[in-house]
């Protein structure tokens, strides 16, 4: 089994984080009172690791030497500062705090409110290969059907959680066992679904539901190649990053998808540009790139309303970049774009537009911000 311990094999970029007690936060993501682990330039290449949630949590025994090993996982292949946060006396209170571990925050000097700050994803390892997926209960988009309780459960008690290992065979693809010696397998396709930047507030920011800030987006898409544009809410931006995952199908319907940890080599460029702020400010929220897409989120407790929220960003978004009629702009989306569920499980729910890059490039005009021109 491959396995990537903190500091060991190599790293990319200028500046290396692992995933210690003193560079991670558990549960609550990083505020304006929050303090940079590492401040950078605009332009520099970190990497970071990255620490899954599943495994160390209390309804899993916060040990996840004991969770894994009843998988068949080796105590050397369990990583150390899983364990190391697991063991440590770092409260955990579900209704104050969500599950995530970010690593964090990274301040990039110069970057002011109404900025953006692009975070270029390069390159993402795997550390490990094994991972979880989870259904909890009172969680999930099927929330009261599953999970479904054992026979001799006592009615009226929480259901326990089903937490179901998952593994990458040498092929690279995942592998579900189903329990009666068949296996499921899928594709791969890692990515961070935390992030984000500190939001304007000295109060506690629950690491569960995402917003303007980023955070827990859970957008499939941003993997390698990827670019994430996030506005700016505090001085020094403070960037950090969790949640990995091996995969996740659009939805993320059962609470957690492939959750594994990843060594993330992300580029951190700040864009101060008037188009820039421009298009940030009207966009009100995170938007990203891909290589064969620009896409807008909407976010929102209820879908129909995230729906409604995404489209009204593709709108702005056809207006700033290509000049398009609201009309006009409105048609193209029906008649060409598609509209994702991100996730539904993460008390605000996301929705992604992906708008094809091939349409709308003969259409780019001026306002486009630097991000586009310098490429």
């Amino acid at each position: 089994m491959s396995v990537l311990q903190p500091h060991d094999g190599t790293t990319e970029g200028s500046f290396y984080l692992a995933a210690e007690l003193g560079t991670t936060a558990w549960g609550l993501l990083p505020n304006a009172a929050s303090r940079p682990v590492l401040t950078v330039e605009s332009g520099t290449v970190v990497c970071l690791d990255t620490t899954s949630h599943e495994g160390i949590l209390p309804d899993q025994g916060r040990d996840p030497v004991k969770f894994f090993a009843e998988a068949g996982i080796h105590e050397r292949d369990v990583l150390r500062d899983a364990v190391e946060l697991a063991a440590s006396a770092e409260p955990f209170d579900a209704e104050t705090r969500g599950p995530h571990v970010v690593t964090g925050p990274v301040a990039v000097r110069g970057a002011r409110p109404g900025d953006v700050l692009e975070v270029e994803v390069l390159r993402l390892r795997r550390r490990t290969d094994y991972g979880v997926i989870s259904n909890r209960h009172g969680r999930g988009a099927l929330s009261g059907e599953y999970p479904v309780p054992s026979p001799g459960h006592e009615e009226g008690l929480p259901v326990p959680a089903v937490s179901l290992v998952a593994h990458v065979d040498p092929d690279g693809r995942g592998r579900l066992p189903v329990g009666d010696g068949r296996d499921v397998r899928f594709p791969l396709a890692p990515f961070l679904g935390i992030m984000g930047v500190a939001p304007a507030t000295d109060a506690p920011v629950h690491s569960v539901p995402p917003g303007a800030h980023g955070g827990n987006l859970d957008i499939r898409l941003l993997g390698e190649g990827a670019r994430l544009f996030l506005p700016v809410q505090v001085a020094g931006a403070l960037f950090y990053a969790g949640d990995p995952h091996f995969s996740q199908g659009d939805g993320e319907v059962a609470l957690t998808a492939f959750e594994a940890p990843l060594r993330a080599t992300l580029r951190l460029t700040l864009h101060s540009d008037a188009p820039a702020r421009r298009l940030a400010s009207g966009l009100a929220g995170p938007y990203a790139e891909t290589a064969d897409h620009y896409l807008v989120t909407g976010l929102d407790e209820d879908l129909d309303e995230a729906v409604r929220k995404a489209t009204r960003s593709a709108l702005t978004y056809l207006s700033e970049r290509c000049s398009l009629p609201g009309a006009v702009a409105l048609a193209y989306l029906s008649a060409a774009v598609d509209l994702r569920i991100s996730q539904v499980v993460d008390q605000v729910k996301g929705v992604h537009v992906c708008l094809p890059k091939a349409d709308l490039h003969p259409l780019l005009t001026g306002t486009a911000s630097s991000t586009e021109q310098t490429r």
